[in-house]
């Protein structure tokens, strides 16, 4: 996550209002319902979510939530080649095809449990770390994509739990699937945050064996 989208442990962008309502207008409903039940074929969620990394920086800081979704489905859309950027311009298709039939609830919550994707996959080699081992994440970014935020980057944790070979996001986000240990690592809230933080504060992040080596 290196980029404006990596907000976590950062200053200045004001406090989350936990209790406001997930969608501000009906147009958002509406394509929360469009990406939930209208799958890019092929794609991944690692993939879907590094179309969004992909935007500039002073687009992505200044539009809401959903519409940051409605113009990565969007051109993801137009490099599989389902329609034109002139057609998304002009709001008209060159060819205008029968209207689709509408789905019913019960299809529409089948489609929705559908999308219950299980990453676990067979490893191809025993895992680095155990439980306990103290391990340090690694510290300089990548140009891919990563589940690793900037402020967890070379710090110090202890491996809490292993839970097997998952799908690599990194690597899925190219459309590749490869089998990575997958790691619960806990950090005191000192090492992440600075002396300022209690140091009673504990904070657990998954992540993958590419993300973190020997202390």
């Amino acid at each position: 996550m290196d980029g404006p989208h990596d907000l976590g442990g950062k200053d200045g962008f004001g406090p989350i209002d936990v209790h406001a309502s997930p969608f501000s207008h009906d147009w958002e409903q509406r394509q929360w319902a469009l990406s939930k039940n209208v799958p890019i074929p092929g794609g991944t969620i690692d993939w879907w979510r590094h179309g969004i990394e992909n935007m500039d920086p002073g687009t992505y800081l200044t539009i809401p939530y959903f519409e940051k979704w409605c113009l990565n489905e969007l051109a993801h859309r137009i490099d599989q080649g389902m329609f034109s950027l002139d057609e998304v311009t002009s709001g008209k298709p060159n060819v205008v095809g029968e209207p689709a039939e509408p789905l019913s609830m019960d299809a529409c919550l089948a489609q929705l449990r559908s999308n219950n994707t299980d990453f676990g996959r067979e490893p191809s080699a025993a895992p680095r770390f155990a439980c306990g081992d103290l391990v340090r994440t690694m510290s300089y970014p990548i140009s891919g994509h990563s589940r690793l935020p900037a402020y967890a980057r070379g710090k110090m944790g202890h491996v809490r739990a292993h839970h097997g070979a998952h799908a690599n996001p990194t690597a899925g986000a190219t459309g590749t699937d490869v089998a990575t240990h997958l790691y619960t690592i806990e950090f005191t809230g000192t090492e992440l945050w600075g002396p300022n933080a209690p140091e009673s504060d504990r904070m657990c992040l998954d992540l993958f064996e590419d993300n973190i080596g020997p202390a």
